[in-house]
């Protein structure tokens, strides 16, 4: 039944040397869908002088007649693919062709111009969001200015929200540690969100912006992805390797999709990447061999100057730990690995010494509270600081009001942030003071140890940043998705209208024509399927960028 020059159109969705009209062929053949059905009822009724009661059944048996409309409706699917080879063109269809193609094209825009709050809808859900990163560590921001941003773990949300509440960013997450405060955001403007988020940096850290620049970095896009990488494996800590960090990720991301969280579809996939990234490194690579935590690092560091500041053996000092959290907990892991068995825990309350005391049977864990400390302190060689306190529990003046500063050689070693311990505690004779900026010479030992490790570790880290980049990018598909799937049911209903007008006299039941739109509804679907998927898989970004280039530019989606 079928007229023979139809079928001439068939290859263009099945012969990959017309790739260049794949896509504008399925615009052919679900935009001539319904014309065909309705045109096949029509002209049965005319030439069979059928009674206005018709079946539907029969109806659709005239759908092989209504074939010959596929040149009228080619017309339009492949009007992009000839003005972009209109030279080419010339030579292969005729004249009339060309016409009928410009004819159809120029009815086309008419409809799409009509359109204009849809195409300001579509064009809001295209914006993609980037991913950006503002902080500062160790390597960029002295300890004074870190302690002026830190944030406690538990307003981690709280902080998120604040940032996300002006507007301009739409997702957020931050990660606040001993070594860095960084806020990782997700905003489709890029410039508006980087102002908001200093805007809160100066107004937490009660700091000028122009001194907050001096110390703060900034990364964007991919930077960004590669820098959450390197911190997730542990490559960007002051101990490379160090497991603590892959740890504070982790909480990073439980807390961004938390109920009262801020990290979106975007922001907590890159969260849950980077963690994955840092395990694989760590189980890939010998990166965390030795001492890869900055408790180890005090730990190391002590020992390393403990003749030169005390004139005493390590093994002989005399220990004491202010604070009883994880690092106090890995701190005793790493000095009872040196075979250390004495050591006094100071704390507010008892039941974590005691739980300390309870992990650590061989190690003998005295425990005071902190109405004991000056005690203790007095009594020690070596004062490990660890606590959350947003106040100084060491400095000079209270050394000299509790007797303290009596000359006695003393080393504390401050492992928090916000700092315990004073800066002016150095003045005091034969008083030693260190916190985590001086732990480098214990970094730069443990650095040299491990860059073979290092090189393997960031192959492994690229494979990950680049499956998450890949993602990202496959977001970028959606929009010309959904311009694609509303301009295609646009045609739908625009032929339905038509043929609906037409059949005023055809009597057709209400049910029959729900069976109507189900077939066009259903024709569309499959038609759109195989692009739709082909746009959503996941290949080289220059792939997918150009793929939705040329899809725009066939179906004319960014002139609607």
């Amino acid at each position: 039944i079928l007229p023979c020059h139809s079928l001439r159109f068939f290859p263009l969705s099945i012969n990959p040397r017309h790739s260049q009209v794949q896509y504008p062929s399925v615009l052919l053949q679900y935009s001539i869908s319904c014309s065909c059905v309705f045109a096949a009822i029509d002209y049965y009724h005319k030439v069979t002088n059928v009674s206005s009661n018709m079946k539907f059944q029969s109806a659709i048996v005239a759908l092989a007649v209504a074939i010959s409309a596929f040149d009228s409706a080619f017309s339009f699917s492949t009007t992009s693919a000839v003005n972009r080879r209109q030279s080419s063109s010339s030579s292969i269809l005729p004249k009339s062709r060309t016409t009928s193609l410009s004819v159809a094209s120029s009815d086309i825009s008419e409809e799409v111009r009509r359109r204009k709050t849809r195409e300001e809808r579509l064009e809001a859900a295209s914006k993609g969001l980037q991913v950006h990163c503002v902080g500062l560590s160790i390597h960029h921001a002295d300890v004074d200015v870190r302690e002026k941003l830190a944030v406690p773990e538990a307003d981690w949300n709280i902080a998120s929200n604040e940032i996300c509440s002006s507007g301009d960013v739409a997702e957020a997450a931050v990660l606040s540690t001993c070594n860095r405060f960084e806020i990782y955001y997700a905003a489709s403007d890029p410039r508006a969100a980087m102002a908001s988020v200093t805007k809160y940096l100066a107004k937490r850290s009660g700091l000028p912006v122009s001194t907050l620049r001096k110390n703060l970095f900034m990364l964007s896009g991919d930077d960004a992805v590669w820098h959450i990488m390197r911190v997730a494996g542990g490559l960007d800590s002051l101990i490379v390797g160090e497991g603590q960090i892959l740890s504070q990720v982790r909480q990073c991301h439980l807390h961004s999709i938390e109920e009262d969280g801020c990290g979106g579809k975007v922001l907590s996939r890159l969260l849950n990447n980077a963690v994955a990234a840092g395990k694989r490194v760590r189980s890939e690579t010998a990166i965390s061999k030795g001492s890869v935590s900055v408790s180890s690092a005090a730990v190391e560091l002590s020992e390393m100057l403990s003749m030169k500041d005390l004139n005493l053996p390590f093994s002989e000092a005399r220990l004491a730990v202010v604070g009883a959290g994880t690092m106090t907990r890995l701190l005793i892991t790493h000095l009872a690995s040196r075979g250390l068995e004495k050591i006094t825990i100071v704390n507010r309350s008892l039941q974590r010494p005691q739980e300390l005391a309870d992990q650590f049977p061989d190690v003998d864990i005295q425990i005071k509270l902190m109405d004991d400390l000056w005690d203790v302190v007095g009594r020690s060689d070596i004062v490990y600081t660890a606590t959350s306190s947003v106040d100084y529990v060491i400095d000079e003046q209270k050394m000299e009001e509790n007797g303290i500063a009596s000359g006695r050689p003393m080393m504390l070693v401050d492992i928090s942030v916000p700092r315990n311990i004073g800066d002016d505690c150095k003045n005091v004779p034969n008083v030693k003071v260190y916190n985590v900026d001086d732990l480098k010479a214990v970094v730069a030992k443990n650095t040299a140890m491990r860059q073979k490790e290092m090189v393997e570790a960031e192959n492994l880290l690229k494979e990950e940043a680049t499956q998450f980049i890949a993602w990202r990018e496959s977001l970028s598909a959606i929009p010309t998705i959904n311009q694609l799937q509303e301009r295609a049911n646009t045609f739908r209903e625009q032929e339905l209208a038509k043929a609906t007008r037409k059949l005023a006299n055809a009597n057709l039941s209400e049910k029959e024509m729900e069976a109507v739109e189900r077939l066009s509804r259903g024709i569309v679907n499959k038609l759109l399927h195989g692009p739709m998927a082909h746009l959503r898989k996941t290949e080289s970004i220059e792939g997918k960028q150009q793929t939705l280039k040329e899809l725009n530019a066939m179906f004319r989606l960014e002139d609607e």
